[in-house]
């Protein structure tokens, strides 16, 4: 049986190398991107090799569009080339950064640094990316719990993530003509190294989080590639433009 391929951004570390740990358990060949740390990807490509799959790491800034054309031909050279293939089963937006500033003190360029990695980014990437997807593949865009509760200094951030969960349901009504399902996953308060390492670094934020939490702990990278790699098997193939939020109940 031919293996499926799975396309992540970000996979050089925090979510989406554990998204891509978790589906290349499952045998899904992995292809990745990075932004600007080589070493980081590489180390990603051999600890997925060992479990057994293809891998290939791509540099990919999300936020600049203006080269999505040119790496979608380097995306279709990659399938053909690594994997004998000619088109992706899964697409996972993932890549991102944080970013905690006042509403009152954030900057233009701010916005519009979020605005092109969160929100312009994965609108314009899955667009030149829709030759290369099976039809009744399937595409995972990564919100946040900000989107639901407010927590100060995360407007711009969630505000982006917002109009991705809208976004979803646009893509999965368009797309789903062609059988593509598309969700869209919200993680809570979740230990790594995103926005400076906050969550898993600072005790007192931790304790916070832990305390208005159902399950009484922040979450783990493992909660969140394993909720990708659920989305993405067979059985749940039915399910389409919907939002699930994995935060352990995060103030419920």
């Amino acid at each position: 049986m031919t293996r499926k391929i799975a396309l992540i951004t970000g996979a050089s570390r925090g979510l989406g190398r554990n998204a891509a740990e978790h589906l290349a358990a499952r045998g899904i060949d992995i292809i990745g991107t990075y932004h600007s740390k080589a070493d980081e990807a590489q180390s990603v490509v051999a600890t997925l090799e060992q479990a057994g799959v293809r891998v290939a790491m791509l540099q990919l800034d999300v936020g600049n569009s203006a080269s999505f054309a040119a790496f979608a031909g380097q995306l279709a050279d990659t399938l053909k080339q690594r994997f004998n293939a000619d088109k992706l089963d899964f697409l996972v937006n993932n890549a991102g950064i944080g970013l905690n500033v006042p509403f009152s003190e954030t900057t233009e360029a701010q916005f519009d640094q979020l605005l092109n990695i969160h929100l312009k980014g994965p609108f314009f990437l899955t667009q030149h990316l829709l030759a290369l997807l099976e039809d009744g593949g399937r595409i995972v865009n990564i919100s946040t719990g900000l989107t639901r509760f407010a927590l100060p200094g995360y407007a711009t951030y969630a505000a982006m993530k917002g109009a991705m969960e809208v976004l979803t349901r646009y893509q999965a009504k368009e797309l789903g003509a062609r059988g593509i399902r598309v969700n869209i996953l919200a993680p809570g308060a979740i230990e790594t190294d995103f926005g400076g390492g906050l969550v898993r670094d600072n005790q007192q934020v931790n304790d916070f989080i832990a305390g208005n939490t159902a399950l009484g702990r922040v979450g783990l990278p493992d909660d969140i590639g394993a909720a990708i790699a659920l989305l993405l098997e067979d059985g749940n193939g039915w399910i389409t433009g919907q939002r699930l939020e994995v935060s352990g109940g995060m103030f419920l």
